[in-house]
Protein backbone atom coordinates (compact mmCIF):
# COMPACT_ATOMS: atom_id res chain seq x y z
CA UNK A 1 0.00 0.00 0.00
CA UNK A 2 1.40 3.36 -1.01
CA UNK A 3 2.22 6.17 1.80
CA UNK A 4 -0.70 8.37 3.00
CA UNK A 5 -3.77 6.90 3.01
CA UNK A 6 -7.07 7.67 4.77
CA UNK A 7 -7.98 4.72 6.80
CA UNK A 8 -11.11 4.40 8.75
CA UNK A 9 -10.12 2.39 12.13
CA UNK A 10 -13.41 1.26 14.33
CA UNK A 11 -12.42 0.30 17.74
CA UNK A 12 -9.32 2.79 17.41
CA UNK A 13 -9.95 4.09 21.06
CA UNK A 14 -8.93 0.55 22.29
CA UNK A 15 -6.06 -0.65 23.95
CA UNK A 16 -4.97 -1.87 20.34
CA UNK A 17 -6.45 0.98 18.41
CA UNK A 18 -4.86 3.94 20.19
CA UNK A 19 -1.59 2.00 19.22
CA UNK A 20 -2.00 1.42 15.83
CA UNK A 21 -4.20 4.48 15.33
CA UNK A 22 -0.61 6.45 16.17
CA UNK A 23 1.75 4.37 14.01
CA UNK A 24 -0.29 4.69 10.92
CA UNK A 25 -0.31 8.56 11.52
CA UNK A 26 3.37 8.51 11.88
CA UNK A 27 3.57 6.08 8.92
CA UNK A 28 2.27 8.63 6.89
CA UNK A 29 -1.57 7.51 6.68
CA UNK A 30 -4.90 9.59 7.12
CA UNK A 31 -6.36 7.50 10.31
CA UNK A 32 -9.65 8.44 10.58
CA UNK A 33 -11.22 7.05 14.18
CA UNK A 34 -14.78 5.98 14.46
CA UNK A 35 -16.76 5.97 17.66
CA UNK A 36 -20.28 5.97 18.74
CA UNK A 37 -19.37 7.07 22.17
CA UNK A 38 -17.23 10.09 22.22
CA UNK A 39 -17.88 11.43 25.29
CA UNK A 40 -17.02 8.06 26.95
CA UNK A 41 -14.19 6.83 25.11
CA UNK A 42 -10.36 7.82 25.54
CA UNK A 43 -10.43 10.24 22.15
CA UNK A 44 -8.28 12.77 24.23
CA UNK A 45 -5.67 10.19 24.49
CA UNK A 46 -5.29 9.96 20.68
CA UNK A 47 -2.37 11.60 19.39
CA UNK A 48 -3.76 15.40 18.02
CA UNK A 49 -3.58 14.82 13.72
CA UNK A 50 -5.97 11.88 14.50
CA UNK A 51 -9.01 12.02 13.27
CA UNK A 52 -12.18 11.18 15.16
CA UNK A 53 -16.22 11.02 13.85
CA UNK A 54 -18.67 10.34 16.43
CA UNK A 55 -21.80 8.55 14.57
CA UNK A 56 -23.57 5.43 15.11
CA UNK A 57 -21.72 2.42 14.15
CA UNK A 58 -24.68 0.25 13.83
CA UNK A 59 -26.46 2.75 11.01
CA UNK A 60 -24.81 1.57 7.83
CA UNK A 61 -25.35 4.59 6.40
CA UNK A 62 -23.90 7.05 8.62
CA UNK A 63 -21.12 3.97 9.07
CA UNK A 64 -20.66 4.92 5.25
CA UNK A 65 -20.56 8.69 5.43
CA UNK A 66 -18.03 8.48 7.98
CA UNK A 67 -16.26 6.11 5.47
CA UNK A 68 -16.08 7.87 2.83
CA UNK A 69 -12.71 9.03 1.42
CA UNK A 70 -11.16 5.77 2.81
CA UNK A 71 -8.89 3.58 0.84
CA UNK A 72 -9.37 1.25 3.44
CA UNK A 73 -11.20 -0.05 6.91
CA UNK A 74 -9.39 -2.03 9.95
CA UNK A 75 -11.99 -3.60 12.65
CA UNK A 76 -10.50 -3.55 15.89
CA UNK A 77 -14.06 -3.90 18.27
CA UNK A 78 -14.35 -6.67 20.57
CA UNK A 79 -16.20 -7.18 23.67
CA UNK A 80 -14.75 -9.86 26.33
CA UNK A 81 -17.89 -9.78 28.46
CA UNK A 82 -21.58 -8.38 28.30
CA UNK A 83 -21.91 -6.15 30.71
CA UNK A 84 -25.35 -7.61 31.56
CA UNK A 85 -25.67 -10.86 33.83
CA UNK A 86 -28.53 -13.69 32.26
CA UNK A 87 -28.19 -11.69 28.86
CA UNK A 88 -25.92 -14.88 26.92
CA UNK A 89 -24.64 -14.01 23.69
CA UNK A 90 -27.08 -10.81 23.07
CA UNK A 91 -23.99 -8.26 23.60
CA UNK A 92 -21.67 -10.54 21.40
CA UNK A 93 -23.49 -11.62 18.53
CA UNK A 94 -24.56 -7.24 18.23
CA UNK A 95 -20.22 -6.24 18.87
CA UNK A 96 -18.75 -8.86 16.94
CA UNK A 97 -21.28 -10.01 14.52
CA UNK A 98 -24.14 -7.60 13.34
CA UNK A 99 -21.53 -5.16 13.55
CA UNK A 100 -18.98 -6.54 10.97
CA UNK A 101 -21.79 -7.19 8.63
CA UNK A 102 -22.88 -3.63 9.00
CA UNK A 103 -19.26 -2.39 8.16
CA UNK A 104 -19.15 -4.91 5.42
CA UNK A 105 -22.10 -3.21 3.82
CA UNK A 106 -20.82 0.14 4.50
CA UNK A 107 -17.40 -0.51 2.91
CA UNK A 108 -19.38 -1.54 -0.01
CA UNK A 109 -21.67 1.60 0.29
CA UNK A 110 -18.45 3.56 0.39
CA UNK A 111 -16.28 2.13 -2.21
CA UNK A 112 -13.79 0.74 -0.34
CA UNK A 113 -12.85 -2.58 -1.20
CA UNK A 114 -10.14 -3.49 1.66
CA UNK A 115 -10.64 -4.64 5.05
CA UNK A 116 -8.34 -5.82 8.17
CA UNK A 117 -10.11 -7.72 10.63
CA UNK A 118 -9.17 -8.37 13.78
CA UNK A 119 -10.49 -11.95 15.65
CA UNK A 120 -8.90 -14.21 17.95
CA UNK A 121 -7.20 -17.37 18.48
CA UNK A 122 -9.45 -20.23 18.91
CA UNK A 123 -12.44 -18.46 16.76
CA UNK A 124 -15.59 -20.32 16.26
CA UNK A 125 -13.99 -23.37 18.59
CA UNK A 126 -14.97 -24.09 22.24
CA UNK A 127 -18.23 -23.11 24.12
CA UNK A 128 -17.76 -19.23 25.30
CA UNK A 129 -19.92 -16.87 23.46
CA UNK A 130 -16.86 -14.72 23.02
CA UNK A 131 -15.39 -17.48 20.88
CA UNK A 132 -18.09 -18.34 19.22
CA UNK A 133 -19.10 -14.93 17.68
CA UNK A 134 -15.39 -13.93 16.91
CA UNK A 135 -15.83 -16.97 14.67
CA UNK A 136 -19.47 -15.74 13.18
CA UNK A 137 -17.84 -12.56 12.49
CA UNK A 138 -14.32 -14.29 10.24
CA UNK A 139 -17.25 -16.07 8.53
CA UNK A 140 -18.88 -12.70 7.31
CA UNK A 141 -15.82 -11.22 6.54
CA UNK A 142 -14.41 -14.26 4.43
CA UNK A 143 -18.10 -14.41 2.56
CA UNK A 144 -17.75 -10.79 1.49
CA UNK A 145 -16.43 -9.55 -1.91
CA UNK A 146 -14.01 -7.27 -0.08
CA UNK A 147 -10.19 -7.94 -0.24
CA UNK A 148 -10.12 -8.84 3.63
CA UNK A 149 -6.89 -9.71 5.77
CA UNK A 150 -7.95 -11.55 9.08
CA UNK A 151 -6.12 -11.38 12.45
CA UNK A 152 -6.59 -14.04 15.19
CA UNK A 153 -3.91 -13.25 17.93
CA UNK A 154 -3.36 -14.66 21.57
CA UNK A 155 -3.38 -12.55 24.24
CA UNK A 156 -2.06 -9.18 23.40
CA UNK A 157 0.27 -7.81 26.22
CA UNK A 158 1.75 -3.87 26.55
CA UNK A 159 1.71 -0.79 28.04
CA UNK A 160 -1.70 -0.15 29.73
CA UNK A 161 -2.66 -3.79 28.50
CA UNK A 162 -5.33 -6.16 30.22
CA UNK A 163 -2.87 -8.81 31.39
CA UNK A 164 0.15 -7.89 32.87
CA UNK A 165 -1.16 -4.42 34.25
CA UNK A 166 -4.21 -5.72 35.54
CA UNK A 167 -2.42 -8.45 37.64
CA UNK A 168 -0.14 -5.67 38.74
CA UNK A 169 -2.98 -3.83 40.13
CA UNK A 170 -4.97 -7.14 41.41
CA UNK A 171 -1.92 -8.01 43.34
CA UNK A 172 -0.80 -5.40 45.33
CA UNK A 173 -4.99 -5.27 46.77
CA UNK A 174 -3.57 -8.55 48.74
CA UNK A 175 -1.12 -11.30 49.64
CA UNK A 176 -2.69 -13.95 47.65
CA UNK A 177 -5.00 -14.44 44.60
CA UNK A 178 -6.93 -16.98 43.93
CA UNK A 179 -6.93 -17.55 39.99
CA UNK A 180 -9.38 -19.86 38.08
CA UNK A 181 -8.08 -21.98 34.94
CA UNK A 182 -4.39 -21.30 36.55
CA UNK A 183 -2.87 -23.85 33.96
CA UNK A 184 -4.57 -22.71 30.71
CA UNK A 185 -1.53 -21.85 28.30
CA UNK A 186 -0.67 -18.86 26.59
CA UNK A 187 1.85 -17.32 24.08
CA UNK A 188 1.47 -13.73 24.75
CA UNK A 189 2.10 -11.24 21.80
CA UNK A 190 3.56 -7.70 22.26
CA UNK A 191 1.12 -4.78 21.26
CA UNK A 192 4.41 -3.64 18.78
CA UNK A 193 4.47 -6.93 17.15
CA UNK A 194 0.75 -6.42 16.59
CA UNK A 195 0.73 -2.77 15.30
CA UNK A 196 3.37 -4.35 12.97
CA UNK A 197 1.22 -6.78 11.37
CA UNK A 198 -1.35 -4.76 10.24
CA UNK A 199 1.20 -2.77 8.61
CA UNK A 200 2.97 -5.08 6.76
CA UNK A 201 -0.60 -6.29 6.17
CA UNK A 202 -1.70 -3.21 4.36
CA UNK A 203 1.74 -2.67 2.59
CA UNK A 204 1.44 -6.17 0.79
CA UNK A 205 -0.79 -6.94 -1.38
CA UNK A 206 -0.14 -10.84 -0.61
CA UNK A 207 -1.98 -10.47 2.73
CA UNK A 208 -5.19 -10.02 1.12
CA UNK A 209 -7.54 -12.78 1.75
CA UNK A 210 -5.07 -14.70 4.56
CA UNK A 211 -5.52 -15.43 7.92
CA UNK A 212 -2.41 -15.03 10.58
CA UNK A 213 -2.10 -16.49 14.07
CA UNK A 214 -0.25 -13.90 15.50
CA UNK A 215 1.75 -15.30 18.99
CA UNK A 216 4.64 -14.75 20.99
CA UNK A 217 7.51 -17.17 21.22
CA UNK A 218 6.63 -18.38 24.88
CA UNK A 219 4.53 -20.30 26.26
CA UNK A 220 3.46 -20.08 29.60
CA UNK A 221 0.40 -20.57 31.99
CA UNK A 222 -2.04 -18.12 33.33
CA UNK A 223 -0.68 -18.57 36.72
CA UNK A 224 3.28 -18.32 35.31
CA UNK A 225 2.06 -14.96 34.12
CA UNK A 226 0.72 -13.97 37.60
CA UNK A 227 3.71 -14.79 39.25
CA UNK A 228 6.36 -13.26 36.99
CA UNK A 229 4.34 -10.06 37.10
CA UNK A 230 4.48 -10.16 40.74
CA UNK A 231 7.93 -10.89 40.68
CA UNK A 232 8.75 -8.13 37.98
CA UNK A 233 6.50 -5.37 40.42
CA UNK A 234 8.87 -6.51 43.53
CA UNK A 235 6.24 -8.42 45.41
CA UNK A 236 5.82 -11.58 47.61
CA UNK A 237 2.05 -12.87 46.92
CA UNK A 238 0.76 -16.45 46.60
CA UNK A 239 -1.33 -17.14 43.75
CA UNK A 240 -3.39 -20.17 44.41
CA UNK A 241 -4.71 -22.36 41.20
CA UNK A 242 -8.48 -23.33 42.10
CA UNK A 243 -9.62 -26.73 41.06
CA UNK A 244 -12.49 -26.21 38.05
CA UNK A 245 -15.07 -27.02 40.55
CA UNK A 246 -14.61 -23.55 42.42
CA UNK A 247 -13.18 -21.74 39.50
CA UNK A 248 -16.20 -22.09 38.23
CA UNK A 249 -17.98 -20.77 40.87
CA UNK A 250 -15.94 -17.77 41.02
CA UNK A 251 -16.37 -16.94 37.51
CA UNK A 252 -20.20 -17.01 38.63
CA UNK A 253 -19.90 -14.96 41.55
CA UNK A 254 -17.78 -12.32 39.09
CA UNK A 255 -20.60 -12.45 36.19
CA UNK A 256 -22.28 -10.03 38.69
CA UNK A 257 -19.60 -7.82 39.88
CA UNK A 258 -19.96 -4.62 38.61
CA UNK A 259 -17.13 -4.02 35.54
CA UNK A 260 -17.18 -7.93 35.12
CA UNK A 261 -13.21 -8.70 35.78
CA UNK A 262 -13.51 -12.07 35.42
CA UNK A 263 -16.52 -13.87 34.01
CA UNK A 264 -18.09 -17.35 33.11
CA UNK A 265 -17.88 -16.61 29.89
CA UNK A 266 -14.11 -16.16 30.39
CA UNK A 267 -13.57 -19.37 31.90
CA UNK A 268 -15.38 -20.88 29.06
CA UNK A 269 -12.88 -19.07 26.91
CA UNK A 270 -10.11 -20.20 28.96
CA UNK A 271 -10.55 -24.12 28.45
CA UNK A 272 -9.00 -24.00 25.54
CA UNK A 273 -5.30 -23.23 25.54
CA UNK A 274 -4.26 -19.83 22.90
CA UNK A 275 -1.19 -20.44 21.83
CA UNK A 276 -1.46 -20.91 17.77
CA UNK A 277 0.35 -23.37 15.46
CA UNK A 278 1.47 -21.48 12.16
CA UNK A 279 2.82 -18.20 13.21
CA UNK A 280 1.92 -15.31 11.36
CA UNK A 281 4.54 -12.99 12.77
CA UNK A 282 6.77 -15.20 10.82
CA UNK A 283 4.73 -15.28 7.63
CA UNK A 284 5.09 -11.63 7.51
CA UNK A 285 8.64 -11.33 8.51
CA UNK A 286 8.65 -10.06 12.49
CA UNK A 287 10.77 -11.17 15.10
CA UNK A 288 8.50 -11.71 18.14
CA UNK A 289 9.30 -9.90 21.29
CA UNK A 290 9.75 -11.83 24.40
CA UNK A 291 8.18 -10.44 27.59
CA UNK A 292 11.54 -10.21 29.66
CA UNK A 293 12.74 -7.70 27.08
CA UNK A 294 9.64 -4.70 27.62
CA UNK A 295 8.13 -5.90 31.11
CA UNK A 296 10.17 -3.70 33.00
CA UNK A 297 8.73 -0.84 30.58
CA UNK A 298 5.19 -2.36 30.65
CA UNK A 299 4.89 -2.50 34.25
CA UNK A 300 6.35 1.10 35.00
CA UNK A 301 7.99 -0.21 37.94
CA UNK A 302 11.58 -0.32 37.17
CA UNK A 303 13.03 2.91 38.62
CA UNK A 304 9.89 3.91 40.49
CA UNK A 305 9.24 5.31 44.23
CA UNK A 306 6.48 2.34 44.78
CA UNK A 307 8.70 -0.24 43.61
CA UNK A 308 11.58 0.46 45.78
CA UNK A 309 9.35 0.66 48.83
CA UNK A 310 7.79 -2.56 47.37
CA UNK A 311 11.29 -4.29 47.45
CA UNK A 312 11.97 -2.95 50.83
CA UNK A 313 9.26 -4.27 52.58
CA UNK A 314 9.93 -7.49 51.22
CA UNK A 315 13.40 -7.73 52.59
CA UNK A 316 12.02 -7.47 56.09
Amino acid sequence: MNASRRIGVLGGTGFVGRALAERLSAEGHEPVVISRNRSRNALRYLPPDVAAREIDVYDAHALAAALAGCEAAINLVGVLNDPRPGDGDAGFVRAHVELTGILIAACERAGIGRLLHMSSLNAGRGRSHYLRTRGQAEERVKASRLDWTTFQPSVIFGPGDGLFCRFAALLRLAPALPLARGGAKFAPVYIGDVVEAFIRALREPASVRQTYELYGPETITLAQIVRMTAHACGLRRLVVPLPDVLGRMQAFAMDFVPGKPFSSDNYRSLLLDAVGGIDGLHRLGIAPTRIAAVLPDILGHADTRQHRLDRYRNRR
